[in-house]
């Protein structure tokens, strides 16, 4: 027998569409019961009559079973879920650590780097700074020494002079130097012309301050009371107005 219509039957789940299929057959059978003739004409029959039970309890076990099975998918699409979200935190953290490593081995690699920079640095400039002793202990040794006295200063100033080219004699020097200071380096006028004006006269030969540093000669000092530097721009100086040192025979 073709089952009855039913309203949206067609979107109902397998289970609702089999329990619907036990009530349409108790229906149906309680209908034939009916109208069977014969038998006891006193007795009625009818739907209740029927044991319809069964049906309603296989309904309630499928969806019981129904129920369990989408808990099942559900608890285990959690579980997947759960599974892929450690899995990408496992991930990131394992990147940032793996960052971090990099980073610091960069920093360690940077500044041992910037450490062998500053040792080959270091042992240039030892090593040059060793060139330039032994240069100079060389430059020492073979360096001519004069005594720390007039005559000394006298004879280092004339090997200036001469490698300079101004010219002069010892006893030019020597006659000017007693004459205007009596040898002695620290000598300064201060009661004369130049005085003054402000501007003494000083040392072995007298030298005012402007004359001293128009006249001053190089790889001499600019103090000067400085005998070799004294002598030495007096020199260059007596050498450009009066011809040299040698043609000076009083105040200059």
């Amino acid at each position: 027998m073709p089952l009855p219509h039913i309203p949206g039957y067609n979107r109902l789940t397998k289970t609702h569409k089999y329990s619907a299929a036990g009530i349409a057959a108790a229906g149906a059978a309680a209908i034939a019961f009916a109208v069977v003739p014969g038998g006891d004409a006193g007795a009625k029959t009818t739907a209740q009559d029927l044991p319809n039970k069964p049906v309603a309890l296989t309904s309630q076990k499928a969806d019981a079973q129904e129920h369990r099975e989408v808990l099942t998918k559900q608890s285990a699409l959690a579980a997947k879920q759960a599974k892929e979200e450690a899995a990408k935190k496992a991930a990131a953290k394992k990147a940032a650590a793996e960052a971090a490593a990099k980073k610091a081995a960069e920093e360690a690699a940077a500044k041992k780097a910037a450490e062998a920079k500053a040792a080959k640095e270091r042992a240039a400039k030892q090593a040059a700074s060793r060139s330039a002793t032994r240069i100079e202990t060389v430059a020492d040794t073979t360096k001519k020494t004069y005594p720390d006295n007039l005559d000394g200063w006298i004879r280092e100033s004339l090997d200036i002079m001469k490698e300079k080219g101004i010219p002069g004699s010892y006893e030019g020097i020597h006659r000017n130097i007693i004459r205007e200071s009596g040898g002695n380096p620290r000598a300064i006028n201060l009661w004369d012309i130049n005085a003054r004006n402000g501007v003494p006269s000083k040392g072995l030969l007298q030298v005012i301050a402007p004359t001293f540093q128009a006249y001053h000669v190089e790889g001499t000092s600019w103090d000067p009371y400085d005998p070799v530097a004294n002598i030495t721009a007096a020199c260059n100086y007596a050498a450009a107005r009066y011809g040299s040192m040698d043609n000076v025979n009083g105040p200059y």
